[in-house]
């Protein structure tokens, strides 16, 4: 049986579903305005406010006459740009050069990541020039964006491997789970 006396609150900040967006199409052409359909989504009316507006367009009516209109389409279109956007850009061909000298040191001179990125940061050639951190250099290994493979590292080989963890929730009302 589950326990549905979790005091954790729900998770804030969920974005809008295509089937939502298309909820909101469907009240705005009933004449609804923007607070109806929030309190009918359970969303706050800022987030209905935001989401009309990245999926309005203007529109030219045959007479060359314009106007506004909401399409879901749209805003879901824009919502999956914006998603694409966000984030750190990747920076492997920005240092193409530094992650190839990297290549070359672990896997010829059998020297660690950390090490690379250490005497490069000593090193007078590579001050003006661009370098990624040593976990980045890790996580471009982990990817398979480099020659150097797990097996290569010395010391990645020792490690145990991560293993993704579950936790229970912790806090259920002082109950006590028998």
């Amino acid at each position: 049986m589950a326990d549905t006396n979790s005091t954790t609150s729900r998770r804030k900040f969920k974005y809008l579903t295509p089937y939502e967006r298309g909820e909101i199409h469907a009240l705005l052409q009933e004449g609804k305005n923007q607070s109806y359909i929030a309190r009918k989504l359970g969303r706050d009316s800022s987030t209905i406010s935001r989401e009309i507006k990245r999926g309005t367009v203007t529109q030219l009516r045959s007479n060359l006459e314009t106007y506004e209109a909401y399409y879901p389409e749209t805003g879901q279109a824009v919502y999956e740009k914006n998603r694409h956007n966000c984030g750190c850009k990747i920076k492997l061909a920005e240092a193409e050069d530094f992650v190839s000298f990297a290549e070359d040191k672990i896997l010829k001179d059998k020297w660690s990541p950390d090490a690379v990125v250490g005497s490069c940061k000593t090193d007078p050639q590579w001050i003006d020039k661009p370098m990624v951190c040593t976990k980045t250099l890790y996580n471009y290994i982990d990817k398979g964006f480099m020659k150097v493979k797990n097996i290569d590292l010395l010391l990645k080989t020792r490690l145990k491997s991560k293993k993704p963890r579950i936790r229970p929730n912790k806090r259920n009302l002082g109950l006590v789970k028998a």
